[in-house]
């Protein structure tokens, strides 16, 4: 690999990015590499709770929505490990996470343009070479370095993903390894110790912290369950799963949304938090129905399990051993603190930076008045003229492209926009209109 020159270098391996990769092997006479500093593919191992599915249907794989005869389906992955006739007689369309997180891995060993143990660290234009630079570091099976690279590509695909975020008031208790705050992304590796504490507190009202409630209440004695369970939002409420809402998650909607001006999209986006925040009705009522199975003995039999919407964690401190949480709710505009043994973070997942990794292209990015790079509808990031090639990006663009930004199910078409673009063709040719609403007038 040392100073080849490829056509398409992907930074990061996750779906999005596995997505290209798949279906960048499909398009002939493309040179195409993928980058990834982990040494193997691994789709939230901390969440992988027993029983937890995908929300979205099978079908949003790396490839089908865009070929659904590419050798990297799901479907191909299912038969490839003879299981498909058992797939079948199950009538599943929405399979267990912990296998998605396998297909993905079965594809991820399989492609030959994937390599992990590699961090990219800087990104610069060579002028001489028209062609980007990429400096690399090789990491060993303990992530310890193990060398240098150098690679020059014509284009950019960055699919870093997204990192754990830990709200402001809980950082630096999150922070310190010896206290029990922590990110639900973690949960699992911590899930023996939340058990054996007296009082949990799980904060965020969002898919995650749904499962984590669940389980944790699930495994727990009867009257002792010792449980809280907090959200900004002013409710527990479902995710937005109605066939004309599901709209908002196609390219009709996403088109839509990048035409409108920043401002309204600002203002659009905190108002739609149920279409990709909200709960699966499942899960809401699997807690629902444990809940009524613990009071069923009778008056008193009350589960010590408290539910409270609409509130918001504004400070904490670690007090006689335990953490004290202040809270505020929004609606009351009361206050109170409330002491708890472990607090699990699920507060979602925020873009990770890439700042340090362009460095050297920073004045070359256009950005929004926020100061936000402007991402157009071909998943280009906006350079002037004096860098060459393309950057693009993947799940970095909520501002631009809206709610389907980080949804599974965008994956494939987003890849074979970036795919059409960089080949100036229709290597993947793509349907006109994806839904019967009409978004806008325009």
């Amino acid at each position: 690999m040392k100073d080849a020159t490829v056509d398409l270098l992907g930074v990061g391996i996750g779906p999005f990015n596995l997505s290209l990769a798949a279906l960048a092997d499909g398009v002939p006479g493309l040179d195409a590499l993928f980058l990834e500093q982990r040494a193997a593919f691994h789709w939230h191992p901390g969440l992988m709770v027993d029983g937890a599915t995908l929300q979205v249907p099978f079908l949003a794989d790396l490839v089908s929505l865009v070929d659904p005869t590419s050798r990297w389906s799901f479907l191909n992955y299912i038969r490839d490990q003879e299981r498909l006739f058992p797939f079948y007689f199950a009538e599943r369309f929405h399979i267990p996470r912990a296998e998605y997180d396998a297909y993905c891995r079965w594809v991820s060993e399989r492609l030959p343009s994937c390599r992990f143990g590699h961090r990219a660290d800087t990104v610069r234009w060579d002028d001489d070479r028209q062609a980007y630079e990429v400096e690399c570091t090789l990491l060993d099976a303990t992530g310890e370095q193990a060398g240098r690279e150098r690679v020059f590509a014509r284009h950019l695909a960055l699919g870093v993903g997204t990192a754990p975020h830990v709200p402001e008031p809980v950082r630096a208790l999150a922070g310190d390894p010896g206290v029990p705050v922590l990110h639900s992304a973690d949960y699992l590796a911590h899930r023996a110790r939340l058990l054996a504490a007296g009082h949990v507190t799980v904060v965020g009202a969002g898919q995650s912290g749904a499962e984590v409630l669940l389980d944790l209440l699930r495994a727990r004695p009867q009257g002792r369950e010792g449980l809280m369970w907090l959200a900004r939002t002013p409710a527990f409420a479902p995710m937005e799963y109605s066939k004309l809402g599901l709209e908002h998650f196609t390219p009709d909607y996403t088109r839509y949304f990048h035409r409108l001006p920043q401002d309204a999209r600002d203002r659009l986006l905190p108002g739609q938090w149920q279409l990709y925040k909200g709960v699966s009705a499942e899960t809401l009522s699997d807690i629902h129905d444990e809940l009524y199975r613990r009071v069923l003995p009778g008056p008193g039999s009350w589960p010590d399990v408290t539910l409270t919407p609409g509130v918001a964690v504004t400070g904490a401190a670690l007090r006689d051993g335990r953490v004290e949480l202040v809270l505020r709710h929004v609606e009351e505009g009361s206050e109170a603190r409330l002491r708890t043994d472990a607090v699990v973070l699920a507060t979602g997942y925020a873009e990770r930076p890439v700042d340090a990794l362009l460095e050297p292209l920073g004045p070359h990015i256009t950005r929004d008045a926020a100061g936000r790079p402007l991402v157009g509808p071909d998943q280009r990031l906006a350079l002037d003229e004096k860098a060459g090639g393309s950057v693009f990006v993947q799940n970095a663009e909520r501002h631009t492209h809206g709610v389907g930004t980080p949804d599974l199910g965008l994956a494939a078409w987003r890849s074979a926009v970036i795919l059409n673009a960089l080949t100036g063709r229709d290597a993947y040719p793509l349907p006109s209109r994806t839904a019967f609403t009409r978004f806008g007038l325009r």
